[in-house]
Protein backbone atom coordinates (compact mmCIF):
# COMPACT_ATOMS: atom_id res chain seq x y z
CA UNK A 1 0.00 0.00 0.00
CA UNK A 2 1.34 3.43 -0.97
CA UNK A 3 2.40 5.59 1.96
CA UNK A 4 0.70 9.00 2.21
CA UNK A 5 2.91 11.97 1.45
CA UNK A 6 2.39 13.23 5.00
CA UNK A 7 1.96 10.81 7.91
CA UNK A 8 0.76 11.51 11.43
CA UNK A 9 3.25 9.91 13.84
CA UNK A 10 3.89 10.08 17.58
CA UNK A 11 6.55 12.74 16.91
CA UNK A 12 4.54 14.88 14.53
CA UNK A 13 3.50 15.21 10.89
CA UNK A 14 6.17 13.44 8.88
CA UNK A 15 7.15 13.62 5.21
CA UNK A 16 8.97 10.32 4.67
CA UNK A 17 10.55 11.07 1.26
CA UNK A 18 12.07 14.31 2.60
CA UNK A 19 12.72 12.98 6.12
CA UNK A 20 11.36 16.19 7.57
CA UNK A 21 8.58 17.00 10.05
CA UNK A 22 5.98 19.77 10.03
CA UNK A 23 5.42 21.42 13.44
CA UNK A 24 6.62 18.32 15.35
CA UNK A 25 5.79 18.08 19.04
CA UNK A 26 8.83 15.92 19.91
CA UNK A 27 12.50 16.72 19.12
CA UNK A 28 13.52 15.80 15.55
CA UNK A 29 16.45 16.45 13.21
CA UNK A 30 14.68 18.76 10.76
CA UNK A 31 11.44 20.69 11.29
CA UNK A 32 9.46 23.06 9.10
CA UNK A 33 7.58 25.41 11.43
CA UNK A 34 4.30 27.10 10.50
CA UNK A 35 4.35 29.83 13.18
CA UNK A 36 5.69 30.89 16.55
CA UNK A 37 3.01 29.76 19.01
CA UNK A 38 4.35 27.32 21.58
CA UNK A 39 2.20 24.37 20.50
CA UNK A 40 3.59 24.59 16.94
CA UNK A 41 7.21 25.65 17.54
CA UNK A 42 8.76 23.56 20.27
CA UNK A 43 12.26 23.46 21.64
CA UNK A 44 14.75 20.68 20.86
CA UNK A 45 14.88 20.28 17.06
CA UNK A 46 18.32 20.23 15.44
CA UNK A 47 17.28 22.46 12.55
CA UNK A 48 14.29 24.76 12.03
CA UNK A 49 12.96 26.08 8.73
CA UNK A 50 10.34 28.83 8.83
CA UNK A 51 9.29 32.13 7.30
CA UNK A 52 11.73 35.03 7.62
CA UNK A 53 9.41 37.04 9.87
CA UNK A 54 8.98 34.09 12.24
CA UNK A 55 12.74 33.73 12.75
CA UNK A 56 13.08 36.50 15.39
CA UNK A 57 9.94 35.22 17.13
CA UNK A 58 11.13 31.65 17.62
CA UNK A 59 14.65 32.80 18.47
CA UNK A 60 13.17 34.98 21.20
CA UNK A 61 11.10 32.10 22.53
CA UNK A 62 13.49 29.17 22.04
CA UNK A 63 16.93 30.74 22.42
CA UNK A 64 20.04 29.75 20.47
CA UNK A 65 18.64 27.51 17.70
CA UNK A 66 19.73 26.64 14.17
CA UNK A 67 17.09 28.24 11.95
CA UNK A 68 16.76 29.01 8.24
CA UNK A 69 14.33 31.69 7.06
CA UNK A 70 12.38 31.49 3.79
CA UNK A 71 10.36 34.08 1.87
CA UNK A 72 6.70 33.76 0.83
CA UNK A 73 6.45 31.69 -2.35
CA UNK A 74 10.10 30.60 -2.22
CA UNK A 75 10.26 26.91 -3.15
CA UNK A 76 12.96 24.79 -1.55
CA UNK A 77 13.60 21.13 -2.27
CA UNK A 78 14.54 18.42 0.23
CA UNK A 79 15.29 14.96 -1.19
CA UNK A 80 13.17 15.68 -4.27
CA UNK A 81 10.18 17.02 -2.32
CA UNK A 82 9.20 20.65 -2.98
CA UNK A 83 8.16 22.83 -0.06
CA UNK A 84 6.75 26.36 -0.27
CA UNK A 85 5.50 28.69 2.48
CA UNK A 86 2.39 30.82 1.90
CA UNK A 87 0.71 33.30 4.28
CA UNK A 88 -1.78 31.79 6.73
CA UNK A 89 -3.10 35.10 8.11
CA UNK A 90 -3.07 33.75 11.68
CA UNK A 91 -0.35 35.90 13.30
CA UNK A 92 2.83 37.62 12.09
CA UNK A 93 5.02 35.10 10.26
CA UNK A 94 2.36 32.36 10.16
CA UNK A 95 2.59 30.04 7.15
CA UNK A 96 0.72 27.39 5.33
CA UNK A 97 3.15 24.74 4.16
CA UNK A 98 2.70 23.41 0.62
CA UNK A 99 4.25 19.99 0.00
CA UNK A 100 4.60 18.76 -3.59
CA UNK A 101 5.94 15.38 -4.72
CA UNK A 102 5.42 13.38 -7.92
CA UNK A 103 2.40 15.46 -8.97
CA UNK A 104 0.72 15.23 -5.56
CA UNK A 105 0.06 18.45 -3.59
CA UNK A 106 -0.71 18.65 0.11
CA UNK A 107 -1.23 21.82 2.16
CA UNK A 108 -0.76 21.96 5.94
CA UNK A 109 -2.42 25.11 7.28
CA UNK A 110 -1.09 25.17 10.83
CA UNK A 111 -3.49 27.78 12.24
CA UNK A 112 -5.11 30.28 9.88
CA UNK A 113 -7.85 32.84 9.30
CA UNK A 114 -9.25 34.49 6.17
CA UNK A 115 -9.93 37.98 7.56
CA UNK A 116 -7.13 40.50 6.93
CA UNK A 117 -6.36 41.83 10.41
CA UNK A 118 -3.91 44.52 9.31
CA UNK A 119 -1.07 42.81 11.21
CA UNK A 120 -0.40 39.37 9.72
CA UNK A 121 0.27 38.94 6.00
CA UNK A 122 -3.21 38.02 4.67
CA UNK A 123 -4.15 34.40 3.97
CA UNK A 124 -3.38 33.19 0.46
CA UNK A 125 -5.38 30.46 -1.25
CA UNK A 126 -3.41 27.42 -2.46
CA UNK A 127 -4.94 24.76 -4.69
CA UNK A 128 -4.18 21.22 -3.55
CA UNK A 129 -5.30 17.59 -3.50
CA UNK A 130 -5.20 17.12 0.29
CA UNK A 131 -5.83 19.92 2.79
CA UNK A 132 -4.86 19.59 6.47
CA UNK A 133 -7.04 22.06 8.33
CA UNK A 134 -7.40 23.11 11.93
CA UNK A 135 -10.98 23.32 13.18
CA UNK A 136 -10.50 25.09 16.51
CA UNK A 137 -13.89 26.75 16.04
CA UNK A 138 -15.47 24.14 13.77
CA UNK A 139 -19.06 24.58 14.95
CA UNK A 140 -21.86 26.61 13.27
CA UNK A 141 -22.18 28.62 16.50
CA UNK A 142 -18.91 30.40 15.73
CA UNK A 143 -19.52 33.33 13.40
CA UNK A 144 -17.20 36.31 13.76
CA UNK A 145 -18.26 39.93 13.40
CA UNK A 146 -16.05 42.13 11.18
CA UNK A 147 -12.94 43.20 13.05
CA UNK A 148 -13.70 46.90 12.59
CA UNK A 149 -16.92 46.57 14.59
CA UNK A 150 -15.19 44.72 17.42
CA UNK A 151 -12.46 47.34 17.75
CA UNK A 152 -15.04 50.11 17.78
CA UNK A 153 -16.59 48.34 20.77
CA UNK A 154 -13.21 47.90 22.48
CA UNK A 155 -12.25 51.55 22.09
CA UNK A 156 -15.68 52.71 23.29
CA UNK A 157 -15.33 50.42 26.34
CA UNK A 158 -11.93 51.94 27.13
CA UNK A 159 -13.24 55.47 26.69
CA UNK A 160 -16.18 54.81 29.05
CA UNK A 161 -13.93 53.23 31.67
CA UNK A 162 -11.64 56.24 31.52
CA UNK A 163 -14.60 58.56 32.05
CA UNK A 164 -15.44 56.48 35.15
CA UNK A 165 -11.88 56.80 36.50
CA UNK A 166 -11.18 53.09 35.93
CA UNK A 167 -8.23 51.36 34.28
CA UNK A 168 -9.04 49.02 31.37
CA UNK A 169 -7.22 45.68 31.61
CA UNK A 170 -7.51 43.74 28.36
CA UNK A 171 -6.27 40.14 28.20
CA UNK A 172 -4.82 38.60 25.05
CA UNK A 173 -2.14 36.06 24.24
CA UNK A 174 1.32 37.68 24.23
CA UNK A 175 2.12 36.62 20.66
CA UNK A 176 -0.43 37.51 18.01
CA UNK A 177 -3.53 38.66 19.85
CA UNK A 178 -1.71 41.32 21.87
CA UNK A 179 -0.15 42.89 18.77
CA UNK A 180 -3.47 42.80 16.94
CA UNK A 181 -5.11 44.61 19.84
CA UNK A 182 -2.28 47.11 20.07
CA UNK A 183 -2.40 47.88 16.35
CA UNK A 184 -6.10 48.83 16.52
CA UNK A 185 -6.38 50.52 19.91
CA UNK A 186 -6.96 54.28 19.69
CA UNK A 187 -3.98 55.99 21.38
CA UNK A 188 -5.93 59.26 21.38
CA UNK A 189 -8.00 57.87 24.27
CA UNK A 190 -5.00 57.49 26.57
CA UNK A 191 -1.72 55.72 27.19
CA UNK A 192 -1.19 52.01 26.54
CA UNK A 193 0.65 50.08 29.25
CA UNK A 194 1.86 46.50 28.85
CA UNK A 195 2.73 43.45 30.91
CA UNK A 196 6.39 42.44 30.51
CA UNK A 197 5.66 39.35 28.40
CA UNK A 198 3.68 41.41 25.89
CA UNK A 199 6.19 44.27 25.88
CA UNK A 200 9.10 41.91 25.19
CA UNK A 201 7.35 40.16 22.32
CA UNK A 202 6.09 43.42 20.82
CA UNK A 203 9.63 44.83 20.86
CA UNK A 204 10.75 41.79 18.86
CA UNK A 205 8.08 42.60 16.27
CA UNK A 206 8.43 46.39 16.09
CA UNK A 207 11.03 46.19 13.27
CA UNK A 208 8.39 44.35 11.19
CA UNK A 209 5.36 46.55 11.84
CA UNK A 210 4.40 50.00 13.09
CA UNK A 211 2.76 49.83 16.52
CA UNK A 212 1.56 52.62 18.84
CA UNK A 213 3.83 53.59 21.69
CA UNK A 214 3.59 51.46 24.83
CA UNK A 215 4.98 51.61 28.34
CA UNK A 216 6.05 48.53 30.31
CA UNK A 217 4.61 48.21 33.81
CA UNK A 218 7.40 47.77 36.33
CA UNK A 219 7.70 47.79 40.11
CA UNK A 220 8.32 51.52 39.88
CA UNK A 221 5.14 52.28 37.91
CA UNK A 222 2.69 54.23 40.04
CA UNK A 223 -1.04 53.51 40.23
CA UNK A 224 -1.76 57.12 39.43
CA UNK A 225 0.12 56.83 36.11
CA UNK A 226 -1.97 53.85 35.01
CA UNK A 227 -5.45 54.98 36.11
CA UNK A 228 -7.88 55.49 33.23
CA UNK A 229 -5.45 54.10 30.67
CA UNK A 230 -5.25 50.77 28.84
CA UNK A 231 -3.28 47.78 30.12
CA UNK A 232 -2.57 44.84 27.80
CA UNK A 233 -1.81 41.63 29.68
CA UNK A 234 -1.65 37.86 29.01
CA UNK A 235 -4.48 35.73 30.44
CA UNK A 236 -2.08 34.27 33.02
CA UNK A 237 -1.87 37.69 34.71
CA UNK A 238 -5.53 37.54 35.73
CA UNK A 239 -5.83 36.86 39.44
CA UNK A 240 -2.11 37.45 40.04
CA UNK A 241 -0.60 39.88 42.52
CA UNK A 242 0.66 41.87 39.52
CA UNK A 243 -2.83 43.09 38.65
CA UNK A 244 -3.42 44.72 42.06
CA UNK A 245 -1.49 47.74 40.86
CA UNK A 246 -4.33 48.51 38.43
CA UNK A 247 -7.02 49.14 41.09
CA UNK A 248 -9.64 50.42 40.32
CA UNK A 249 -9.85 48.41 37.11
CA UNK A 250 -12.28 46.69 34.74
CA UNK A 251 -11.25 43.51 32.92
CA UNK A 252 -11.98 42.17 29.45
CA UNK A 253 -10.83 39.25 27.34
CA UNK A 254 -10.44 39.20 23.56
CA UNK A 255 -10.94 35.61 22.37
CA UNK A 256 -13.07 33.49 20.12
CA UNK A 257 -14.21 31.63 23.23
CA UNK A 258 -16.07 34.75 24.34
CA UNK A 259 -18.75 33.64 21.85
CA UNK A 260 -19.74 30.98 24.41
CA UNK A 261 -22.21 32.10 27.01
CA UNK A 262 -20.67 31.55 30.40
CA UNK A 263 -17.04 31.75 29.24
CA UNK A 264 -16.69 35.28 30.62
CA UNK A 265 -18.33 34.33 33.91
CA UNK A 266 -16.17 31.20 34.36
CA UNK A 267 -13.03 33.29 33.95
CA UNK A 268 -14.32 36.08 36.23
CA UNK A 269 -13.97 38.62 33.41
CA UNK A 270 -16.12 41.76 33.35
CA UNK A 271 -16.39 42.01 29.56
CA UNK A 272 -15.82 39.69 26.62
CA UNK A 273 -14.91 40.66 23.06
CA UNK A 274 -15.27 37.95 20.42
CA UNK A 275 -12.03 38.26 18.50
CA UNK A 276 -10.18 35.23 17.19
CA UNK A 277 -7.05 34.63 15.13
CA UNK A 278 -8.67 31.46 13.76
CA UNK A 279 -11.33 30.79 11.13
CA UNK A 280 -14.98 30.75 12.08
CA UNK A 281 -17.34 28.09 10.70
CA UNK A 282 -18.13 29.71 7.31
CA UNK A 283 -14.47 30.66 6.76
CA UNK A 284 -13.36 27.07 7.29
CA UNK A 285 -15.89 25.87 4.73
CA UNK A 286 -14.93 28.62 2.26
CA UNK A 287 -11.23 27.85 2.56
CA UNK A 288 -11.75 24.13 2.01
CA UNK A 289 -14.04 24.63 -0.98
CA UNK A 290 -11.67 27.09 -2.65
CA UNK A 291 -8.64 24.79 -2.41
CA UNK A 292 -10.36 22.24 -4.65
CA UNK A 293 -9.09 19.49 -2.35
CA UNK A 294 -10.76 16.09 -2.54
CA UNK A 295 -9.30 14.95 0.79
CA UNK A 296 -9.48 16.91 4.03
CA UNK A 297 -7.75 16.03 7.29
CA UNK A 298 -9.11 17.77 10.39
CA UNK A 299 -6.86 18.48 13.36
CA UNK A 300 -7.25 20.21 16.76
CA UNK A 301 -10.67 21.52 17.56
CA UNK A 302 -14.14 20.14 16.90
CA UNK A 303 -12.67 17.49 14.62
CA UNK A 304 -15.37 14.82 14.84
CA UNK A 305 -18.31 17.14 14.23
CA UNK A 306 -16.55 19.11 11.52
CA UNK A 307 -15.23 16.08 9.62
CA UNK A 308 -18.68 14.44 9.70
CA UNK A 309 -20.20 17.59 8.23
CA UNK A 310 -17.58 17.56 5.46
CA UNK A 311 -18.35 13.90 4.70
CA UNK A 312 -22.03 14.81 4.45
CA UNK A 313 -21.00 17.39 1.83
CA UNK A 314 -19.20 14.68 -0.13
CA UNK A 315 -15.58 15.23 0.94
CA UNK A 316 -13.21 12.41 1.78
CA UNK A 317 -12.67 13.79 5.29
CA UNK A 318 -11.11 12.28 8.38
CA UNK A 319 -9.57 13.34 11.69
CA UNK A 320 -6.03 12.97 13.00
CA UNK A 321 -4.81 13.46 16.55
CA UNK A 322 -2.11 16.07 17.17
CA UNK A 323 -0.73 17.96 20.14
CA UNK A 324 -1.79 21.32 18.71
CA UNK A 325 -4.10 23.32 20.96
CA UNK A 326 -5.48 26.15 18.83
CA UNK A 327 -6.80 29.10 20.80
CA UNK A 328 -7.10 26.95 23.92
CA UNK A 329 -3.37 27.63 24.34
CA UNK A 330 -4.44 31.10 25.47
CA UNK A 331 -5.75 29.58 28.70
CA UNK A 332 -2.35 28.20 29.64
CA UNK A 333 0.41 29.92 31.57
CA UNK A 334 2.51 32.09 29.31
CA UNK A 335 5.85 30.53 28.36
CA UNK A 336 7.69 33.77 29.17
CA UNK A 337 7.38 33.29 32.93
CA UNK A 338 10.69 35.06 33.53
CA UNK A 339 9.35 38.16 31.75
CA UNK A 340 6.19 38.69 33.75
CA UNK A 341 7.26 41.86 35.56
Amino acid sequence: MKKPLLEFTDQGIYCHPAKVYLDPWKPVNKAIISHGHADHSRWGHKQYITHDSNVPIIKHRLGDISVIGKKWGETFTINGVKFTLYPAGHIIGSSQIKVEYKGEIWVFTGDYKLEDDGVATPYELIKCHTFITECTFGLPAFLWRPQKEVFTDINEWWSQNKANGQTSVLFGYSLGKAQRLLKHLDPNIGKIFTHGAIENMTNVLRPLLDFPETERITRDTKKEEIRGNMVLAPPSAHGSTWIRKMVPYVTASASGWMAFRGARRRRAIDKGFVLSDHCDWPSLLTAIKNTGAEKVICTHGYTDIFSQYLRDLGYDARTEATQFEGESAELNVEPETSESA
